[in-house]
């Protein structure tokens, strides 16, 4: 399609979300420092890098409603991971090997010019599982603001041979090692079962297969979404979205589960040699995690703060789907640690602390309060064997939002029955209850992300509770003792 059409469609997109955005951004429920579609849908993140000293973030956006539909990408930039602006739609299903969508992919620098790969969707049949077409395409950008689909596009027209689904194949995630260029892929079998391809090129345009790098056994899902491989300390480590993982004890309790796996990926042969799956997250919400390295040669990740086929309230309001907060990814043995981006601290004002705060049956702190906070504390439990939190606490409405620890079973459970609009339910996760507990809070207007022991646990989950639902409060089933609790506004960090 002649360049001046594919700009005209996303200048159309740009222009309607114009007349949207002032009227979503005022909506109480409205995140203030977490990237969100100025109107409509958003969910996976897509092409997170760095160009030109500045961070990029693309992602899946149906920018004319508020549910998922034909996938354009919507675009932010920032300096620092922290502050974001929101930047032109960078693609658009502008060609008959996209029509129906610009599905997930990444980014990365080539020769100065920012390279995108994603998947082109066609379905052959409306909206029906296994009546479609998929490829891989790039689109090319000089600026890292308006990108062109280069004419020899797509790059991977289809599926390779053996036992690959010959359809379910998108989500390239690419990197650079050594002189070649290598993507992952997500892909199934053709019993269906879940599995990662990986390609190697020289250039970016010419693909050669090179094996299945890994595939899932029992238990393992019928689909392996979003993959992302990547070194960290010296091991492989291979993020992806199994979709279809059945429930298994208090584990896997989301439609679709997102984790990883640590070994070692043989790039000869193409295989990863891998241990135990692990989640990546234990709450409600969050799926189709990506990463890059920063600047400081940190790892990176972002994930989409929202699930599939779980009720979203904001759909009423125009628009829907979020991102999580930005976190460093670091690994302790065969384990991954996952905690706040530390240059979030740039966003606190207003500092509240307390110290040695006895709490017995339930202490209410209204200092503490508020809708868009950071909470950062350490807890004596040697005294408690059940204690928790209450988050955005509204009495008169019965709203509250409970993080529960209990020591004998040695389970953190979040409960988000009584939080308001939208769905309810319970997650649980083991964890090591340590007499000093660490747990560092993120609230926004209709978030909430939760960091425990240094990273060891993290559980997040949306929100829709009253605007006067602001509260926090402690409660214990003996004595539990604040040893240290500091809460801090947060500013607004998009625009």
């Amino acid at each position: 399609m002649p360049a001046k059409h594919q700009n005209d469609i996303r200048r159309q997109a740009d222009e309607f979300i114009a007349k949207q955005k002032g009227k979503v951004s005022s909506h109480p429920w409205y995140l203030q420092y977490h990237v969100m579609p100025q109107a409509g849908w958003m969910n996976d993140p897509n092409g997170f890098s760095y160009f030109n000293g500045e961070y990029h973030l693309f992602y899946q956006h149906h920018p004319y409603d508020p549910t998922w539909g034909p996938m354009y990408w919507g675009h932010v930039k920032s300096k620092d991971l922290v502050h974001w602006e929101h930047l032109p739609v960078a693609l658009a299903p502008d060609e008959e090997y996209d029509r129906d969508g610009c599905f997930s992919g990444s980014a990365i620098e080539k020769d100065g010019k920012h390279v995108l790969l994603y998947t082109g969707n066609v379905w052959t049949e409306r909206d029906e599982d296994d009546n479609l077409i998929q490829v891989q395409a790039t689109a090319v950008s000089e600026d890292g603001i308006y990108y062109e689909k280069p004419g020899d596009n797509p790059v991977i027209a289809s599926a390779p041979e053996g036992d690959i689904h010959p359809l379910h194949f998108r989500d390239p995630k690419v990197w650079q090692h050594e002189d070649d260029y290598y993507m992952v892929l997500g892909s199934k079998t053709k019993a269906n079962t879940g599995q990662v391809l990986l390609y190697r090129s020289p250039d970016l345009l010419e693909w050669e297969f090179v094996a299945v790098m890994a595939k899932g056994e029992g238990n393992f899902g019928f689909m392996w979404e979003c993959p992302d491989l990547f070194d960290l300390d010296g091991k492989d480590v291979l993020v992806m979205s199994p979709q279809g993982v059945e429930p298994e004890g208090d584990a896997y309790h989301n439609l679709h589960q997102s984790g990883y796996v640590i070994g070692n990926l043989d790039y000869a042969t193409g295989k990863l040699d891998y241990g135990a799956f692990h989640m990546l997250d234990h709450g409600f919400d969050f799926y189709a995690p990506q990463t890059t390295m920063d600047e400081k040669g940190r790892r990176i990740l972002i994930a989409w703060m929202d699930m599939w086929e779980s009720e979203m309230p904001t759909q009423n309001a125009g628009y829907a789907g979020a991102m999580t907060i930005p976190r460093v990814v670091t690994r302790k043995a065969d384990k991954l640690y996952i905690t706040p981006l530390p240059e979030l601290k740039n966003l606190r004002e207003n500092m509240v602390a307390h110290q040695q705060v006895k709490v017995e049956g339930e202490t209410s702190l209204p200092e503490v309060a508020g809708d868009c906070i950071e909470l950062e504390m350490t807890l004596d439990t040697s005294q408690a064997s059940e204690f928790g939190i209450k988050l955005r606490v509204d009495k008169a409405a019965g709203q509250e939002t409970v993080l529960q620890f209990n020591k004998d079973t040695g389970l953190v459970i979040l409960d988000r029955n009584n939080s308001g609009e939208g769905p309810g339910g319970v997650r649980k996760a083991s964890l090591e209850i340590t007499d000093l507990l660490d747990v560092q809070i993120f609230i926004d207007k209709s978030s909430v992300e939760i960091f425990l022991n240094g990273g060891e646990r993290v559980m997040t989950t949306r929100i829709y509770p009253t605007e006067q639902a602001k509260g926090v409060s402690f409660f214990t089933d003996k004595s539990l003792t604040l040893v240290s609790l500091k809460k801090w506004d947060l500013k607004q960090a998009i625009k």
